[in-house]
């Protein structure tokens, strides 16, 4: 691609390799970006999202894994091709952070790169400002702690780049999108990082190397969204799941005996009967639901839901539930009955 042709599209980056142990035991078969939110997958809505927003066309996209898996693999190959896109899959092999798992995807740290990590949902315009070397999505959150923060100035710029502080040095949270004029140049400050060891809280982390190229003169602009639906947690996850139902369309069937109250998502070859349904639930594809009361919940695929009253629950695939729990958190193949 020539250099004049080059500046009309960028590479996206898309690590995924982190376990997503805070919202176990839901990821402990299926990879948080893998997991269905209303009938897609959160990995779908990331990419579908940069395609339709971005005011950069994306020229080729890499998935940063942990490790070979088939499965998934063919997964991501779905993803990319439902926009028409080319794209490469990279591992990262020893979970050491951030900055190191960008460099397993080097190649297309090249021209202008967007990064986008695999567990945020975003609304907003995908605008990158030309006088700046680098743009940061943030939002203003009331406890930054757990987040990569920035410090602006009166121009504008980001003057410091702190990971996960103990005292914030502001409520500007990092949500996990970047944008680099140049990859090249993030790719060899990676490159010092890793060769000179430089660990902060135990891993190589990305913040370190925007720390850097700050120090160098570089200049990065905070991006603020308003709207940033986090996956993280069980409690985040449910949350986000009721944001993106309000968004969706949906037509509903009739089921015997049943009452629907919106928004929920029913997927097909769902049944259901003798049941309250509502509101804010999902049920994937093939599950079967009777003489149940189910509200603020997410049901996978292939599920037998009997006598249930539900409500703030997640049940993983191909679980067999009867029981008179009214809050849950279910992994994939569980079976959950009384005893006779």
């Amino acid at each position: 691609m020539e250099a004049q042709e080059q500046n009309k599209y960028m590479n996206l980056i898309i690590p995924m390799a982190g376990k997503g142990t805070r919202l176990r035991p839901q990821t402990l078969t299926t990879p948080k970006p893998l997991l269905e939110i209303a009938g897609t997958t959160i990995i779908q809505r990331i990419v579908d999202l940069v395609v339709k927003e971005s005011s950069i066309k994306i020229n080729k996209i890499g998935f940063i894994l942990e490790k070979q898996d088939q499965s998934i693999e063919k997964m991501l190959q779905n993803v990319a091709q439902k926009n028409n896109l080319s794209h490469e899959i990279y591992y990262q092999g020893l979970p050491l952070g951030t900055a190191h798992a960008l460099y397993s995807a080097k190649e297309l740290l090249m021209g202008p790169v967007l990064i986008v990590f695999a567990d945020t949902i975003f609304q907003t315009k995908l605008n990158f400002p030309s006088e700046s070397d680098g743009c940061i999505f943030v939002k203003e959150v009331e406890d930054p702690s757990s987040y990569g923060v920035v410090l602006t100035n009166a121009d504008g710029h980001i003057t410091e780049f702190v990971e996960k502080p103990k005292k914030p040095i502001s409520n500007l949270a990092i949500v996990g999108i970047y944008y680099f004029k140049s990859g090249q140049v993030l790719q060899h400050e990676i490159k010092y990082i890793l060769d000179k060891n430089i660990i902060e809280k135990g891993e190589y982390q990305l913040t370190t190397a925007l720390e850097n190229l700050k120090n160098k003169n570089l200049k990065f602009t905070p991006h603020k969204i308003q709207k940033w639906l986090d996956f993280g947690t069980p409690k985040n996850l449910l949350s986000s799941h009721k944001e993106l139902l309000t968004t969706q369309k949906i037509k509903y069937k009739d089921y015997p005996n049943t009452i629907i109250k919106p928004p929920c998502f029913i997927d097909s070859g769902v049944k259901i009967k003798n049941s309250k349904i509502g509101p804010n639930v999902s049920i994937g594809k093939d599950t079967i639901v009777s003489s149940s009361e189910i509200s603020d919940t997410i049901i996978q695929s292939n599920c037998n839901i009997n006598n249930a009253n539900l409500k703030n629950s997640i049940i993983g695939k191909f679980v067999d539930y009867d029981q008179n729990f009214t809050e849950i958190n279910i992994g994939d193949y569980c079976t959950l009955k009384k005893e006779k």
